[in-house]
């Protein structure tokens, strides 16, 4: 309960006041718990996003897994089209994903973490697509996933920016 509390809180800070003027402090008074009880669940702000990164990315993992249970299927195209436009929309009605993506991309050990879960996704897109290129070897059909994930989200980041849809 109190996890969830500051990962709410988190997220409408780092809406409002962007990366750099967020704070564990003011994260602690907005989820009315004491400072100790935040640094219990998270060592600093960087973790905070981290973590925050890695909620959204179950979202898309979900979405994922419904459409690979619609497998098998010729039209690879349209499921990755769903895929996408799940993601998108989950972009546009929640205008905090894109301040969790840019502050995970603000330093080092943020992008480096940001990466791994990524790549994790990467790695579900590529099993779904499997049995979906069957002739295409595992190592290109994960780069495929990567890039694909990677540009997706980079897409997304400029399209919510500049109001697209």
């Amino acid at each position: 309960m109190k996890f969830d509390q500051l990962l709410a809180a988190s997220r409408e800070l780092l809406l409002e006041v962007g990366f750099e003027s967020f704070t564990c402090e003011e994260v602690a008074v907005r989820a009315g718990v004491p400072i100790g009880t935040l640094y219990q669940f998270f060592a600093n702000k960087y973790v905070i996003v981290c973590e925050l990164d890695r909620v959204d990315a179950i979202g898309v993992r979900e979405e994922l897994a419904v459409l690979a249970s619609q497998l098998p299927t010729l039209d690879w195209l349209m499921l990755l089209d769903r895929l996408l436009d799940h993601v998108a929309e989950l972009w546009r009605l929640d205008p905090s994903r894109r301040a969790v993506w840019h502050a995970v991309q603000s330093t080092p050990a943020t992008r480096a973490t940001a990466a791994v879960t990524e790549r994790e996704l990467a790695a579900d897109v590529a099993r779904v697509l499997a049995p979906l290129t069957p002739n295409t070897p595992r190592d290109r059909r994960r780069i495929v996933a990567e890039v694909v994930v990677h540009v997706a989200y980079s897409m997304l980041n400029f399209s919510v920016r500049d109001g697209q849809e």
